[in-house]
């Protein structure tokens, strides 16, 4: 099955419609004027993770991080929001025509080549809620001696999450 083309799903949550609204017309690429400017002010930026279960996830990230389920499409994928950012959770696929040779997968264990970290203003009691709601940290808080307490958590995929706080 091919993964959905994530830039077609952004364009289909960014504006709010009901979910049987046909899709606007849009002009085609061809006809568009010139972008001579990137980024511009209304542009937004998703991202994007790759899940192996979206009915866990969905729910991991609605229970566990707070987030806001926008919508979901086809089993295959659900947009969230949270803390003013676009959040696009999909499942594995292979290649497509607009992504040749490129396969989406969820990150393999032990491994990181990104991670969503949490700016907060107490890393423990971030820590505490979080732990109360699921999450299952690699260990408590640590105190750095450059003035920063964090602690890594991950979501049920192996997605890296950081909790971090600048001494005061």
């Amino acid at each position: 099955n091919p993964v959905p083309n994530p830039v077609h799903i952004l364009s289909l949550h960014a504006t709010a419609r009901p979910p049987d609204a046909p899709l606007p017309r849009r002009t085609p690429p061809c006809y568009a004027p010139p972008m001579t400017d990137f980024p511009t002010p209304e542009m937004e930026l998703t991202r994007l993770l790759v899940v192996s279960d979206l009915t866990r996830s969905v729910a991991w990230y609605r229970d566990v991080l707070g987030a806001e389920l926008v919508r979901e499409y086809g089993g295959t994928s659900a947009v969230f929001t949270l803390l003013g950012n676009w959040l696009l959770l999909v499942t594995g696929g292979g290649p497509t025509e607009d992504k040749p040779g490129v396969t989406f997968a969820p990150p393999a264990p032990d491994s990181v080549s990104a991670q969503l970290i949490f700016r907060v203003p107490d890393a423990q009691a971030a820590f505490e809620t979080l732990s109360a709601r699921g999450a299952a940290f690699l260990t408590p808080p640590k105190h750095w001696e450059h003035g920063e307490t964090r602690a890594f958590f991950r979501d049920p995929d192996g997605h890296l999450f950081e909790i971090s706080a600048l001494d005061g």
